[in-house]
C-alpha cells in the first residue's frame, strides 16, 4: 500500500496594503460584534433619559431600548475571502459587510485595498476591491455604533443634553 500525501494549498498573509490577482472564491461567512464603548454609551442613555423623562410628563410615549440591548452592540458580517495571484499564491483577506452578490465571480481579476485589524491573528481587513475585469470599485459597508444607538435615540439624547445645558445655565446665571 502506497502512502498518500494530501496536498493542502499554504493560504499567506499578506503584508502591503494592495493586494492584485485573481478572485479564488468566498468561504463560510459568520457574525462579529461591534463593542460599544461604556462612557460614550453611558453619556447617550443618561442624555436620552432626559427627554424621555420630559416626553413622559407631556403623555408623549417615546420606544426605549434598554441598556443591555444598546451594550450588546450590532453584529456585522464577516466573510472570509481569497484571491490568487500571478504566482499561484492564494491570500485570504476577511470582508466586513456586504457586497452585491454579483459584483464578483471566480476568476475575476480584482485589486483589493486592505488594512491590519487590531488583532494581528486576524488577516488582514478588506477596506475597497476593484473588479478589474468589470472595472467596477466596490466598498462593503458595516454597522456602526451610531447606526446602532439610531436616530431617535441621538435625538433624544441631544435633546435632554440641550435641556440639562438650558437648566445648568439658568441655574449658574
Amino acid at each position: 500500500m502506497d502512502e498518500v500525501e494530501l496536498y493542502r494549498e499554504q493560504i499567506l498573509r499578506h503584508v502591503s496594503p494592495v493586494i492584485t490577482g485573481r478572485f479564488a472564491g468566498y468561504q463560510t461567512s459568520y457574525t462579529r460584534e461591534i463593542k460599544v464603548g461604556q462612557p460614550l454609551l453611558v453619556l447617550v442613555f443618561l442624555a436620552a433619559g432626559v427627554a424621555q423623562l420630559i416626553g413622559s410628563l407631556l403623555r408623549m410615549r417615546p420606544g426605549r431600548r434598554s441598556f443591555k440591548e444598546l451594550k450588546k452592540g450590532p453584529e456585522f458580517l464577516v466573510t472570509p475571502l481569497r484571491v490568487r495571484d500571478d504566482l499561484g499564491q492564494t491570500y485570504e483577506v476577511e470582508m466586513h459587510g456586504h457586497l452585491p452578490q454579483s459584483a464578483l465571480h471566480r476568476g475575476d481579476l480584482v485589486q483589493l485595498t486592505t488594512q491590519p485589524q487590531k488583532d494581528e491573528r486576524l488577516p488582514v481587513r478588506l477596506v475597497q476591491v476593484v473588479n478589474l475585469t468589470t472595472m467596477q470599485p466596490l466598498t462593503p459597508r458595516i454597522p456602526t455604533t451610531w447606526s446602532h444607538l439610531g436616530p431617535a435615540l441621538l435625538l433624544q439624547a441631544f435633546l435632554g443634553t440641550v435641556v440639562v445645558a438650558a437648566v445648568i445655565a439658568a441655574w449658574v446665571a
